[in-house]
C-alpha cells in the first residue's frame, strides 16, 4: 500500500523526482571530484617523497612533482574521456533502439569533454598541495616533514568530504583515506631509500 502511495506522489509531483535525481547526479560528480583530488595528492606526494629519498635538492622534488601532476592529469583526462565516450555510445545505441534519439534523454547524457576536464582539474587540485608545501622549504628534513604533514591534513579533509557526499561514517572514512595515503608515501619513500643504500 505504501508503494502505491509513493508512486501516486511521484506521479503527482514529477518535478520533485527530477530535483532528487539532479541532486544525486551532482553528488556523484562531487564525490568523483574528491576521489580525483585524492588520487592527485597521494600519487604526487608519494612521487616527490620517493625522489626526495634519493636526492636532497628541493628542485628535484618539485620538478618530479610537477611532472607527476602533468602526467597524472593527462592520464586521468584521457581515461575519463574514453570511459565516458564508451558509456555514451552504449546509451545512444539503446536510445536508437527505443526510438528516443534527439530527445531529453540524449541531451542528459554526460559530455566526454566535460568529464575529462573535470577529472584533470580534480587531479591537479590534489597534486598541487604537496608541490606548494615543498616548493619554498630549503631544509631537507623539514621539507619532507611538511610534505607528509600537509598531505595528511588534506587527505583527512578529502576523506571527510567523500564520506559526507557518500553518507558514510566520517571518522572511519577519513582514517581509511589517511592510512592509505601514509602507506603509499611510506612504501615509496622506504623502497627508494633501499635502492639508494644498495647503490642501485
Amino acid at each position: 500500500m505504501a508503494m502505491n502511495n509513493d508512486s501516486k506522489v511521484d506521479a503527482e509531483n514529477p518535478a520533485a523526482v527530477g530535483d532528487e535525481l539532479d541532486l544525486a547526479a551532482r553528488a556523484n560528480w562531487l564525490r568523483a571530484a574528491v576521489l580525483g583530488a585524492n588520487d592527485g595528492l597521494v600519487s604526487t606526494a608519494s612521487l616527490m617523497l620517493g625522489v626526495g629519498a634519493m636526492k636532497a635538492e628541493a628542485r628535484a622534488m618539485v620538478i618530479s612533482g610537477f611532472a607527476g601532476l602533468l602526467a597524472g592529469a593527462c592520464s586521468m583526462a584521457i581515461g575519463e574521456f574514453v570511459s565516458v565516450c564508451s558509456q555514451r555510445d552504449v546509451e545512444l545505441a539503446q536510445l536508437e533502439r527505443d526510438g528516443k534519439r534527439g530527445g531529453d534523454e540524449e541531451k542528459a547524457l554526460p559530455s566526454p569533454a566535460q568529464a575529462a576536464a573535470a577529472s584533470a582539474m580534480a587531479f591537479s587540485v590534489g597534486a598541487v598541495v604537496p608541490l606548494l608545501a615543498a616548493g619554498f622549504i630549503v631544509n631537507y628534513r623539514l621539507r619532507i616533514a611538511v610534505v607528509v604533514a600537509v598531505a595528511s591534513v588534506a587527505l583527512a579533509a578529502f576523506g571527510c568530504a567523500g564520506a559526507v557526499l557518500g553518507r558514510a561514517a566520517v571518522a572511519r572514512s577519513s582514517a581509511r583515506v589517511v592510512l592509505g595515503g601514509w602507506a603509499a608515501m611510506g612504501i615509496t619513500f622506504g623502497l627508494m631509500r633501499l635502492f639508494k643504500a644498495s647503490g642501485i
